[in-house]
């Protein structure tokens, strides 16, 4: 599969808060890499305009499909206010379910709004398929006799994701109608960095005015992809040849702009009391709607040096639930509230709090951040990056760049003028030329469980197995494809390994996959009876260093009958998604595939 194989390239960037997509035909690539057709999205009768639409989603009560983004918001409030909203599903925000996801289920469920539940893979999959419709209308609309094939799919992902979350990723794309061969997947922060090699100097601000070298060969820098959910991070180098080397294995965490968010409702529970809230939220998806929407304008204009007070507007029937649950206005309560006495107030339909309290909501996650930022800076193939690359929506608010600028002194921080839309721009870059990532980090060491001669001398007696034709074995064992922090090349196989059956009859060689973070691990459990590593808590990975974890299964056909057949198996972990190829005894390519999923 390659970019000179389509008419056009076409990245849908599925957000957390926000989605959307970018395309551009292969003559426009040629002349202007960042030269991309977008699509201007409406939200509701004040003709809110963005170029992404909101990553939601809403099915009637039998299940079908109704509508995405701000079209799903806006029929979901207008159902609630004739009460008619109870038996329909409304999902908002539910990419995070993916983040930090080893064992993964193909049939796990996820909550709408009213409690009831539907199949996640139905529900990304509807996301990417109205994006997918929706864009290919729009590449139709310049070229009349465009067929479908003609166009290659990029679908972006957070570097920090899972293997098996980039598989139910690529699976949901699928369902959606995307043909596998034209399917690809790009990691966020890559794109991101590709879209910023491309972007003219003067297109960019820093700490440091004009005179930029962050892509000249030999320059490192550091790649902090803000966006809703998570803060994705990575460190790429220069090479001599313009190509693009990653120095340190993907980071970051569940620290992006929706963290603000969250910090918005906690004091809103605290001025009116968490059971107000739930209940204003319950009974006025309408308002409810239009709060958190003026919230996110609202909030990109708060910045550090603001020393007046913040307004933000906020529905009458707020103030109307907590009266009939207190018998007092909400004002009447802060007047005796020391803790926000003169700090906040309430008035009508306007909330006017300090900007103290307003650049206080941005703490947490911006710590957090500039915490991860320091830690990572520490790490010797790190020193050497001079540039912090900040993109993605969430770089956009002055809070969180003023404070890495402020932070890191001894850095330059760039910010693309199109920061919210690198990652999107930048997956079609990625999608003409996925060759121009040619260095990647291994996150893991690989390997799969295998069995050995037995050797009473080396192995316990608990792993000791014997075969139906009496051969004796040890079972367990780490076969290490690829090592933790280790370099590879993108897009040749790390790894060749060939196996042998053991049973006469086998036509299918199965391998159970597994991660550690031990560069040399021995076995994959550490007594055979203990399968705990099946089972790992998904928020607690790697207790111990050198624990192991299943990743998945290796699945090869060897056609036959006997002992003497084999597979060549090749493993390429350096690509977005893990890869493998196999070949039989005679040299003939047979079927084989990873499946991650439960």
């Amino acid at each position: 599969m390659a970019a000179d194989d389509h008419l056009i390239v076409a990245a849908i960037d599925f957000g957390t808060t926000f989605s959307g997509y970018a395309f551009s035909f292969l003559h426009e690539y040629q002349k202007d890499p960042t030269k991309c057709s977008t699509f201007t999205w409406t939200a509701g009768s004040g003709g809110l305009q963005s170029l992404k639409t909101s990553s939601c989603v809403l099915f009637d009560k039998h299940g079908n499909f109704h509508s995405c983004g701000f079209e799903a918001e806006d029929k979901y409030s207008e159902l609630a206010l004739d009460d008619k909203h109870h038996d329909w599903l409304f999902f908002k925000r539910f990419k995070m379910n993916l983040y930090k996801q080893i064992g993964i289920r193909r049939d796990f469920k996820l909550e709408a709004d009213n409690g009831k539940q539907m199949d996640a893979m139905k529900v990304f999959s509807k996301v990417i398929e109205h994006l997918k419709d929706h864009l290919v209308e729009k590449c139709k609309s310049q070229q009349t006799s465009l067929d479908e094939d003609d166009i290659l799919f990029v679908i972006t992902v957070p570097a920090i994701w899972t293997d098996p979350a980039k598989q139910f990723m690529r699976e949901a794309a699928e369902m959606a109608g995307i043909d596998e061969n034209n399917l690809m997947i790009a990691l966020e922060p890559e794109a991101a960095s590709l879209f910023c090699k491309h972007v003219p100097i003067e297109k960019m601000t820093g700490s440091s005015g004009k005179g930029f070298n962050a892509f000249s060969p030999g320059s490192a820098y550091i790649v902090l992809d803000a966006g809703g959910g998570t803060i994705d991070i990575t460190v790429h180098q220069v090479q001599q040849n313009g190509t693009l080397k990653e120095i340190h294995k993907a980071n970051g965490g569940d620290w992006g702009g929706t963290k603000v968010d969250e910090a918005f409702t906690a004091l809103l529970e605290d001025i009116v009391g968490k059971k107000v809230m739930e209940k204003f939220c319950r009974d006025n998806k309408y308002d409810m709607l239009e709060l958190y929407r003026n919230f996110e304008v609202k909030k990109r204009t708060i910045t550090p040096d603001s020393d007046e007070k913040i307004t933000f507007k906020v529905p009458i029937s707020l103030n109307e639930t907590f009266k009939a649950a207190n018998k007092c206005e909400i004002k009447d309560i802060l007047k005796i509230n020391q803790k926000y006495k003169d700090q906040i107030n309430w008035i009508g339909d306007k909330l006017r709090m300090s900007a103290n309290i307003a650049k206080g909501l941005f703490s947490n996650s911006v710590d957090q951040i500039v915490e991860h930022l320091k830690n990572l800076t520490q790490i010797p193939a790190v020193q050497k990056a001079k540039y912090i690359l900040m993109v993605g929506g969430y770089s956009e608010s002055p809070m969180l760049r003023d404070a890495v600028i402020a932070t890191f002194k001894n850095k330059k921080v760039i910010v693309p003028n199109e920061a919210g839309l690198s990652v999107l721009k930048g997956a079609v870059i990625f999608g003409h030329k996925p060759s121009t990532i040619q260095y990647r980090i291994s996150k893991y060491t690989y390997g799969i469980e295998t069995t050995v001669e037995f050797d009473e001398d080396e192995h316990d007696w608990s792993r000791r197995i014997e075969t139906s034709t009496g051969d004796v074995l040890c079972r367990g064992v780490f076969d290490k494809h690829v090592e933790i922090n280790q370099q590879i090349e993108a897009g040749i196989p790390q790894v060749e390994r060939t196996y042998h059956v053991t049973e006469p009859d086998q036509t299918i060689m199965t391998f159970q996959v597994y991660i550690s973070k031990d560069p040399d691990p021995m076995f994959v459990d550490k007594e055979l009876d203990d399968d705990s590593s099946d089972d790992s808590d998904d928020e607690d990975w790697f207790d111990e260093d050198d624990e192991c974890i299943y990743l998945g299964e290796l699945e090869v056909n060897v056609p036959g009958h006997g002992l003497e057949r084999s597979a060549t198996v090749a493993m390429t972990f350096s690509g977005t998604e893990l890869k493998v190829e196999a070949k039989n005894e005679d040299g003939e390519y047979t079927e084989a595939s990873f499946d991650l999923l439960e």
